[in-house]
């Protein structure tokens, strides 16, 4: 009797334990979400206003190419940094890890040459675009990379969308079409125009980007899964590839010049400030993603959007009217709705499916099979010990 006692009491203590411990976890897991709602809006804003900062400046500009290679270098330096922290600063297992997965199984890494020649172009035409369409323009027309990614995901992985997600993709368009018609007849185009800015040039450069970075991203999906590489170890990877490519691009187009003036010309502390942001942000929004699901980067992509806007309104005197927000609108609504998971009804039906399944597979271990119990039944019942369900036994 004692005994049972101060089991009734341990188990109350037990269920109070770990009902703190679950809300505690709770309060972490709703921190973690927020701070990576922050640096995602952060991270996307910082960086096409800063872009586009550093390139309206008076005065001798750096080099997009080479701040690019210098980008990928620093990528790469971080990524072996934090492997070798990994190892617990093990040289000899910190080379055989890179001589292993680089060299050895040189088939998965040559896999990598594709996405990181589209990255490395798309670098460079982010770099064209932002120096020559308003940042709010950009970041509202850059978000055509949902579109094609959606577009490259049915074609080459063969994943299905829903209503909305379809729905969604419409808007999009409507919205950056609307967006890029009030810009080509309004105020907007002769204020680039009288800054020496091509806005022609850097639509295209926008719009060719959104279409690497759909296939890019589907690609590397494909040739990925299943891989049991890290995504340090993948960084390193794209960013050997990406420096070299890089490096081949700048010589082509700035060669002479960057032989003349120098690698680093033109490179300011705000300059370095664009370069980090480039190299670590990608770095640091691929660990925050771990703890932001779909919903919450899609509501980060749409503030970052806003916060663009409202800042290009104060630093570049950016005009905001109603054809643009209408515009701008749309694109926002449709990102925060692509993002949306799935009708309740298809995926309530498939885990409904999946887990009958999955109970009939259990039970099959123990039960015998169907076409056996009618004969059992039948054998039951002729013993008479036994009547069917239903009947009950009389007074």
């Amino acid at each position: 009797m004692m005994m049972m006692a101060a089991a009734g009491n341990e188990s109350p203590n037990r269920n109070s334990e770990d009902k703190t411990s679950s809300r505690r976890q709770n309060e972490v897991n709703k921190k973690l979400k927020y701070t990576s709602l922050a640096i995602l809006v952060i991270q996307n804003a910082s960086l096409i206003l800063s872009i586009r900062y550093v390139r309206t400046l008076p005065g001798d500009h750096f080099y997009t190419t080479s701040a690019v290679v210098m980008a990928e270098v620093l990528k790469v330096i971080t990524c072996l940094f934090i492997i070798l922290i990994q190892k617990r600063g093990n040289v000899k297992s910190f080379v055989s890890l890179l001589y292993d997965s680089i060299v050895i199984q040189y088939w998965d890494t040559l896999k990598l040459a594709v996405p990181s020649l589209i990255y490395t172009l798309q670098n460079n035409l982010q770099y064209v675009a932002i120096s020559n369409l308003p940042a709010a323009t950009f970041q509202v027309t850059y978000q055509l990379k949902i579109l094609t990614t959606a577009l490259f995901s049915v074609l080459m992985l063969r994943k299905s969308l829903s209503r909305i997600q379809w729905i969604s993709l419409v808007l999009l368009f409507a919205g950056v079409a609307i967006v890029q018609v009030e810009q080509e007849s309004g105020k907007q185009k002769e204020a680039v125009t009288a800054a020496n800015q091509n806005y022609f040039k850097g639509l295209l450069s926008v719009i060719i980007s959104c279409l690497s970075s759909g296939f890019a991203g589907v690609y590397f999906e494909k040739i990925l899964k299943g891989s049991s590489a890290s995504v340090w170890m993948r960084n390193i990877q794209l960013g050997i590839f990406g420096t070299v490519l890089g490096l081949l691009g700048m010589w082509w187009n700035d060669g002479a010049a960057i032989a003349e003036k120098g690698f680093l010309f033109g490179y300011t502390p705000m300059v370095w400030g664009v370069i980090f942001n480039q190299a670590f942000g990608g770095l640091l929004v691929a660990v925050v993603v771990k703890y932001a699901d779909n919903i919450l980067k899609g509501f980060a992509t749409s503030f970052s959007i806003i916060v663009s806007t409202i800042t290009s309104v104060y630093l570049f005197g950016f005009h905001v009217d109603l054809v643009f927000t209408l515009g701008a609108g749309l694109v926002i609504g449709a990102v925060y709705m692509y993002s949306l998971p799935k009708a309740n009804t298809s995926t309530s039906s498939t885990s409904t499916a999946s887990s009958s399944k999955a109970g009939e597979s259990e039970l099959d271990a123990f039960l015998p099979k169907r076409k056996n119990l009618k004969p059992i039944w039948n054998l039951l019942r002729e013993s008479k010990n036994l009547k069917a369900p239903g009947k009950k036994k009389g007074n």
